[in-house]
């Protein structure tokens, strides 16, 4: 009979772990949604594996969920891997999502910077990839109703460098200090410069990209990829397109901007029985020829129409990701890096829409007036309570 993991006890079904928080945490806190919709614990069977001793041999680790949630803590409230290790100790809630008794010390932060090391190594990303997955997976087996149409679009992540001084650097014949940032040009934008003045200029900085696929009923991110800043949209396309398959989502049509509107995208779509609801460019349906007559023909159809006035659901779960959790700025320097910071915060957005949609518990309070969505939660009551 294979042995099984061991970790340190943190006290979490002593009196001071379980007794004392029943008595002070309110049953519809946003953490206590989170942890009793998802299986955290079935996560350290899998995220184990990445460990050199597995749990079984060596030291006794931390049980690969309760640091896992710090992670993920860290990106919910935007603080960093420091400041975490202060939250964790002091907040009741937190410690107690995390696992920890009351008189229990949180991890050290460099326990946290160990625990992503281990997901930068080849072959063990895939532990993340299906964590993420497996999140929307229980989402849907609790009662969550995806929607038939997926909008794809990226966004970008400025790198953690200095621009002027990494000029500087590289003048001198030194490497840049993030080698694997590009170069992304935004075009002309308003600024406002220190004299209070409004003038166009050429945005243009280092950074990073992440192409997502966003179920549009739901919002919720279903697939993602992270790239070089310079990279093209269409190119990651294919990717996205398998991951989301392999969800086994009840997808009929694309949409996305005309940064898709490419002949191999529509390939791979019609080969899949899949409608196409993406901005066409004008040479489409301009054409001197008769290959224009289906494109003219799809633009003119009442279906096309209505799902293409849905992509604007691919932009809403970039605004809280980069004002609230801090994903306009690269955290950490390097492809790799980018790509936890990029899962974390995806993660993030994609609990708060879920546990929003089936409980109607809400991290930060509800929007009202016109910008309130209304909908009706799966649930009518909290199982749990």
């Amino acid at each position: 009979m294979p042995r099984k993991p061991r970790y340190i006890d943190t006290g979490k079904s002593s009196f001071f772990g379980d007794m004392v928080y029943q008595r002070i945490i309110p049953q519809n806190h946003f953490l206590v949604a989170l942890n009793e919709l998802f299986s955290w614990e079935d996560m350290s069977a899998e995220l184990i594996t990445a460990y050199k001793g597995r749990g079984i041999l060596g030291r006794r680790p931390y049980n690969p969920s309760q640091i896992f949630k710090m992670l993920f803590i860290s990106y919910l409230y935007g603080v960093s891997e420091r400041q975490v290790e202060e939250m964790v100790n002091f907040h009741l809630v937190v410690k107690w999502f995390v696992g920890l008794a009351v008189d229990e010390m949180a991890p050290d932060h460099s326990t946290l910077t160990r625990f992503k090391n281990r997901y930068l190594q080849e072959g063990h990303w895939a532990l993340l990839e299906n964590t993420f997955s497996r999140i929307i997976d229980q989402a849907r087996g609790l009662g969550l109703e995806m929607g038939t149409l997926q909008i794809v679009d990226s966004t970008h992540t400025q790198a953690d460098i200095n621009t002027d001084k990494d000029d500087r650097r590289q003048k001198q014949g030194k490497p840049s200090r993030d080698r694997d940032a590009a170069i992304v040009n935004k075009g002309k934008r308003e600024v406002v410069e220190p004299d209070g003045k409004r003038v166009k200029k050429e945005l243009r900085y280092l950074g990073y990209k992440t192409h997502v696929s966003v179920n549009a009923q739901t919002g919720v991110i279903t697939s993602f990829t992270c790239t070089r800043g310079n990279r093209a949209d269409n190119k990651e396309f294919p990717h996205l397109l398998t991951q989301d398959q392999a969800l086994h989502l009840p997808t009929q049509a694309y949409g996305g901007d005309a940064a898709y509107d490419d002949t191999d995208i529509y390939v791979r779509l019609v080969d899949r029985q899949l409608r196409i609801a993406i901005c066409l460019r004008d040479f489409r349906t301009h054409k001197k020829d008769a290959n224009k007559e289906p494109w003219i023909q799809l633009v003119a159809s009442a279906q096309y129409q209505a799902e293409r006035g849905q992509r604007y659901r691919v932009e809403q779960p970039f605004g809280p990701a980069k004002q609230k959790h801090g994903f306009g700025r690269c955290r950490y320097l390097g492809l790799p890096r980018y790509r936890i910071q990029a899962f974390f915060t995806l993660l993030v957005g994609n609990c708060k829409r879920v546990v929003k949609r089936l409980t109607g518990i809400t991290f930060r309070p509800q929007a009202k007036g016109r910008r309130a969505e209304v909908f009706e939660p799966v649930f009518a009551a909290l199982p749990w309570a």
